[in-house]
């Protein structure tokens, strides 16, 4: 009776040994049946984030309305059936309500925003240049739906790791278009076959074109730089779209980001009469065109405002008697590109050339003439970029006078200046906030179109 006692405190102390090192193992070498469970583990406390998505970008399907996107889960951002009702910019209240009914038995809070929702709209009552806010409180319910307070808010809160590239056409049929002159007829075509104004059966697609009249003389006022018979007549054509990117890999601000303008460009134009030296060079505005297209970058609408407005401008030296004409094509490229290491820098591109439709100067002086246009781009109603595209004609002409005569030459020069800068607001992108603008860099291209001489008249 003595001994067993004995032999059971023995197997219960080996028992107990088997037991610890079989914890120990646990933890340190996994048994064969632990290690087949781990390689398959049914839930993990702290899953790692979500790899970068890549959102495709394209334009916003003609007819159907564009949605509120909201910050989701894990910063992604998703589609919500909200939508802003209206929109006060002094007080920064909106009224958000569902797009759709709510299903029977859902939760209310589905359909109704949150104390920390990033939303962003496209054009909508009290923000026609779309809406990106977060909701800092929720004031209470309204008979068109829930009214909160918002604060600006970032493009970065929605987008967060995610990356973006694309390039999307610019609807003509949406871009409206506010003649400053008597002449001035607007004509486009796109996609259906739907061609409008004069001149729109002979566009491409895409296309948009401004003709002005003779019927813009320059004007005849002291100090001007040009009087006399002198005017401008002829056309823009464009073809823009947006370019945007993003680059989110980073984890307090984007890694990369760009905001653009291109597209093709046609022009012709002719100065024609007698430019008799001045004051300053006289600009004309012909026409104003103002669109807000919307791009959809994965979920979220990006809300793009864009202005131009299309000019004539001629400065003279002397006493200049012209007959000019030229046509005009090539590209354009404008805009701001954000790098990490870089942080924002201009973009500013043209392959544009001229031919001579009609060239001949005459008497002695200088004279330019430009038939171009002033854009700016931006986001959400904030401007980001502006620039100036000045295609140009340019002539000169000399007289030496001799014993009954008077001989001289001319020359005819074709040529497009681009400048603009960028604006403090590009770091709508959340990107951090330059001091300063920060010129796009002055571009200058000359091109010879012709030359002539003998008798000046």
């Amino acid at each position: 009776m003595r001994k067993l006692p004995a032999r059971h405190v023995v197997l219960l102390t080996l028992a107990s040994i088997s037991l610890l090192a079989t914890g120990c193992s646990a933890g340190t070498g996994t048994p064969p049946a632990a290690a087949a469970g781990a390689q398959h583990p049914t839930s993990i406390p702290n899953p790692a984030p979500s790899p970068s998505r890549q959102l495709a970008v394209a334009g916003v399907p003609e007819g159907k309305p564009t949605a509120v996107a909201r910050a989701g889960g894990g910063g992604k951002a998703k589609k919500s059936p909200l939508k802003v009702a209206s929109y006060d910019r002094a007080s920064r209240r909106a009224v958000i309500s569902s797009a759709e009914k709510a299903p029977s038995g859902a939760k209310p809070a589905k359909n109704t925003p949150a104390i920390g929702d990033v939303i962003a709209s496209g054009p909508a009552p009290g923000a026609p240049d779309g809406l990106l806010a977060k909701v800092t409180d929720v004031a209470g319910k309204t008979d068109k739906g829930t009214e909160v307070r918002t604060e600006p808010a970032k493009l970065s809160a929605l987008l967060g790791d995610d990356k973006a590239q694309g390039t999307v056409p610019v609807d003509p049929a949406t871009v409206d278009v506010e003649p400053l002159v008597q002449g001035v007829k607007v004509s486009w075509a796109k996609a259906g076959n739907i061609h409008v104004g004069p001149q729109g059966a002979k566009l491409p697609l895409g296309s948009l074109r401004i003709d002005v009249g003779a019927s813009v003389p320059l004007p005849v006022t002291e100090g001007a730089p040009v009087a006399g018979a002198a005017s401008v007549a002829g056309y823009v054509q464009l073809a823009p779209a947006v370019e945007f990117s993003y680059d989110g890999s980073s984890v307090l601000t984007p890694d990369a980001a760009f905001l653009g303008l291109s597209g093709d460009w046609t022009s012709q134009w002719q100065l024609k009469g007698k430019a008799v030296a001045g004051g300053k060079p006289v600009r004309i505005p012909f026409a104003k065109l103002h669109a807000d297209p919307v791009i959809q970058v994965g979920p979220v609408p990006v809300v793009v405002n864009l202005d131009l407005t299309a000019y004539a401008q001629v400065a003279a030296d002397g006493t200049v008697t012209v007959d000019i004409k030229q046509d005009l094509k090539g590209g354009f490229r404008i805009g701001g590109s954000y790098s990490k290491s870089g942080g924002w820098k201009p973009v500013s591109t043209s392959d544009m050339t001229g031919t001579p439709v009609r060239a001949k100067v005459t008497a002695a002086g200088n004279v330019k003439a430009a038939l171009g246009a002033e854009a700016t781009v931006g986001l959400y109603g904030a401007v980001g970029v502006t620039a100036d595209l000045a295609p140009y004609l340019r002539g000169e002409a000399t007289a030496v006078a001799t014993p009954g005569t008077v001989a001289g030459s001319w020359k005819i020069y074709g040529g497009v200046d681009l400048t603009g800068w960028l604006q403090l607001q590009l770091s709508i992108f959340g990107t951090p906030v330059f001091q300063h603008r920060i010129p796009l860099g002055s571009l200058h291209r000359e091109w010879p179109l012709a030359h002539g001489g003998g008798a000046v008249a």
